[in-house]
This record gives structure tokens, C-alpha cells and sequence, in this order.
């Protein structure tokens, strides 16, 4: 295996709490056995893997990052805050009802230790993610959110990520693990945001989530990393009979940005909605690859993602829905729709059915394409400038996975965030947003 992660390996070992060492034992066994992807790795051959050409450091835990200017939501309720992997409390908001714990896995009592140390790793197959493997092995804290059973929450509860990007090759390690109890519902955020001082920081991060019987959640991930920032993560779910998931997803481009998305019905009645949005420019990429397990009968899932290709960037979209032979009467779609904005863009997209039921009701589909000249043509001739027009269609592309956004706040968050992105200048972002408030018939 490449050294280039040796350093922060041999850290975490001494940082993690002692119940933690079992993990960390299995993932490095599983990340020494295999080895680094190349363009010759199947599920990884369109990416430029130069970015880990490198030796990343661990976090100096004694020296707290400074943070410049960070975009990310300012939410109601509940929020966590870490910045390059260390907890910030001045900065961070804990207000939950009662039913309702977060608890940071460096802190956890006994037998809070207990629970997450059973459940920790079983939504995720590290045999099939390399970098799931990486993060068990450098693995030396993390946040538990646990609801009890029929308890729902009010307000989101918001994880923020950053990067400080102060020293270069930088590795952090994420871990998120989300337990819903039957007949529960909350709503959680993740924020990953960097500054832009200049310093290239690796984040491997994972993300569980699983849910009981009848639990609802909503989930909402946010890659708002940009510049020379790298992530690898994941989000794997475990659906239990009659849940529900309703998964939001937004990456913003930068050097390397890869994020796996796994669902897994594993009982009946389970139905899971899977949006995303991805906006690379420049010469940045952006990777998601996303599995729809339906390994039982009578589920359901939606699946829609959108991106915008801009400039020289790369954006690469596999989607796959497995149907196992057990798993009759599902019901699956998938659509990817993908606009580029210049000759020079460019987007690899392969939607795929794997199909061994054969009393299933399932569809696919993948379109690339430019900007519509008529649509264009339609808005100059009604007096639109050219750059107005462009922005407004690529506006109108996504809008409508936005405008589906149940978080409020979330919404309010995003639409002039994305505006200002495709217009570049405020007085055409004013009366983008102008002319959507009009359009919805917003006083």
C-alpha cells in the first residue's frame, strides 16, 4: 500500500479512545490489503488521481486552525461544529429534546461506547469501498446521533466540516453515525466548507445512516469544499421496514471530490428519494456513484441528479439500482440529466439496472446536453442580454430539485448561494432571484 497516508495512521492509533481499537484493527488490516486506484480501476478510471500522489500529515491537536471567511447555513437548532477534525464549542450549539442524544465518540460513557461500537461499520461494506476501509483505520472521534423511538424532532440538527486549509496535505478524518428508533423523525445537515488560504486538505469522510421501523428522515449533504481541496466520503443507509429516506445532495467542484451513496432496503415497505446537484468549473471534478439496494419485496426509490458542466471540468455519474432475486414488486427510477456550458466540459454518466426479479416496475435514463438554442433564442428575442439568458437557464435547471428542499432555512441558504455561482456579478444575481420571487408569487 502507498505511504501516503502512513503518517496520520500511526497518529490516530494513539489518539483513539481504547474501544475504538478493534475498528481501527480492521481497517488497517483491510486498507494494507489493497491498493491505491488508477485509471485501470473499473469504478474509478475517469478521475485525476494526481491529488493523492502525495504524503498527507495528520491534525497537530495542539494547534487550533484559524478561520478566515466560511460559507456555509446558519441553521436553526442544533449544531456541531469541527474544523480540520477538532471540535469547536464556541462555535458549536447543542439544543435537543429529550429523546434525542449527540454524543462525540472521544466522550462517549460506557455504554454509550457499547452501542456505537456494535453498530459503527454495519451499513457500510469496506470490501467494496477502499476509502470506508481507510476511514475504520484512522478513525479517532466522531458524532453519534441517536432518537429514540417515536420522538421527532422540530429543528435540524447540523454537522459543519471545514477545512482551514493552513498547512498543506493536510488529512482529516469524518464520522458520522445516525440511529433513528421506530417511528421516529428528525432532519440532519452536513456542511463541508474550506477556506481559501491556499492549503490542499484531504478529507476522508463516512456518513451512516440507519433507520427503524417506520422512521422518517431527511438528510441533506452539502460539499461546499472549492480550490485545491480533496474529498473522498460516502453516505450508506440501512432502510428497515417502512422507513422512509429523503437524501438531498450538493457538490460544488474542486480538485478531486469522489462520494459513494449507498441505500439499502432491508425491509419491506422501505422507500428512499435520492436527489443531488453538481456544479463543477475551472478544471475541477466531481465523482458520485450511487447504489440503490432493494434486497426485499414491496420497496420503492427516486433517484434524480442534475449537473451543470462548466468551463474545462469534469463531472463523472454512476448510478446503479440492484434489484435482488427476492426483492418482487419494487418499483425504482433513475434519471440523470447533465447541461454542459462549454465545448471544453465534459461529463462520463452511466446509469445501470441489475435486475433478478421479474415482477418489477423500473426505468432508467441519462441525458447530456448544451445549452437549447431555441430557449435561447426565445429570451434574446424578448430583449434578455446573452449572459442573462444563459444564467437564467442554467438557474432554471436545478430549480426544481432546490425548490423540493423540505429545510426552509436550507432553501434560503442555497438559492442566492447558486445564483451568485452562475451569474458572477450581483446585479444579474439580484434579478435572478427577483424574477423567481415573481414567478412563485412571493410578496
Amino acid at each position: 500500500m502507498s505511504d501516503f497516508m502512513q503518517q496520520p495512521l500511526a497518529a490516530a492509533a494513539k489518539l483513539a479512545p481504547v474501544w475504538l481499537a478493534a475498528v481501527q484493527e480492521r481497517g488497517r488490516e483491510q486498507w494494507q490489503a489493497t491498493t491505491l486506484p488508477t485509471r485501470k480501476t473499473e469504478a474509478w478510471k475517469y478521475n485525476n488521481l494526481q491529488a493523492l500522489q502525495q504524503r498527507f500529515t495528520a491534525v497537530d491537536r495542539e494547534a487550533a486552525p484559524r478561520l478566515g471567511k466560511l460559507n456555509y447555513p446558519q441553521l436553526a437548532g442544533s449544531t456541531l461544529v469541527f474544523a480540520d477534525g477538532q471540535f469547536r464549542e464556541e462555535l458549536s450549539r447543542v439544543e435537543l429534546p429529550a429523546g434525542a442524544r449527540l454524543v462525540r465518540f472521544s466522550e462517549a460513557d460506557e455504554a454509550a461506547a457499547e452501542t456505537i461500537a456494535s453498530q459503527l461499520g454495519s451499513a457500510v461494506n469496506t470490501a467494496n469501498h477502499r476509502f470506508a476501509a481507510l476511514n475504520d483505520a484512522t478513525i479517532a472521534d466522531g458524532v453519534f446521533l441517536q432518537i429514540d423511538a417515536n420522538t421527532v424532532l422540530d429543528q435540524p440538527i447540523h454537522l459543519v466540516w471545514l477545512t482551514s486549509g493552513q498547512v498543506d496535505a493536510l488529512s482529516v478524518n469524518q464520522r458520522l453515525l445516525v440511529q433513528l428508533g421506530a417511528n421516529s423523525q428528525a432532519s440532519v445537515v452536513e456542511s463541508f466548507a474550506n477556506t481559501d488560504t491556499g492549503g490542499t486538505a484531504f478529507t476522508n469522510g463516512i456518513t451512516e445512516l440507519l433507520l427503524g421501523d417506520g422512521a422518517q428522515l431527511n438528510h441533506y449533504r452539502l460539499q461546499l469544499e472549492q480550490g485545491e481541496a480533496v474529498h473522498i466520503g460516502g453516505v450508506h443507509a440501512a432502510l428497515a421496514a417502512n422507513s422512509t429516506l429523503n437524501s438531498f445532495h450538493l457538490a460544488l467542484g474542486s480538485r478531486l471530490k469522489r462520494v459513494d451513496l449507498v441505500a439499502e432496503h432491508r425491509g419491506q415497505g422501505a422507500h428512499c428519494e435520492l436527489n443531488g446537484i453538481y456544479l463543477p468549473r475551472g478544471e475541477e471534478q466531481v465523482d458520485y456513484h450511487t447504489c440503490i439496494e432493494h434486497a426485499v419485496p414491496h420497496c420503492t426509490s427516486s433517484e434524480t441528479f442534475r449537473g451543470i458542466i462548466g468551463d474545462e471540468a469534469t463531472a463523472i455519474f454512476n448510478g446503479r439500482i440492484h434489484i435482488h432475486p427476492d426483492a418482487q414488486k419494487t418499483r425504482a427510477e433513475l434519471s440523470n440529466k447533465n447541461l454542459l456550458t462549454s465545448n471544453r466540459a465534459e461529463v462520463n454518466t452511466k446509469p445501470e439496472l441489475e435486475i433478478y426479479a421479474d415482477d418489477v416496475q423500473c426505468a432508467h435514463g441519462a441525458t447530456v446536453a448544451q445549452m437549447d438554442p431555441a430557449s435561447l433564442h426565445y429570451l434574446r428575442t424578448r430583449g434578455v442580454p446573452k449572459d442573462e439568458a444563459e444564467v437564467m437557464l442554467s438557474y432554471g435547471f436545478i430549480n426544481e430539485l432546490v425548490d423540493g428542499i423540505r429545510c426552509e432555512d436550507l432553501r434560503n441558504f442555497l438559492k442566492p448561494m447558486l445564483a451568485r455561482r452562475f451569474a458572477r456579478n450581483e446585479k444579474l444575481t439580484r434579478h435572478i432571484l427577483e424574477e423567481e420571487s415573481l414567478e412563485s408569487g412571493d410578496e
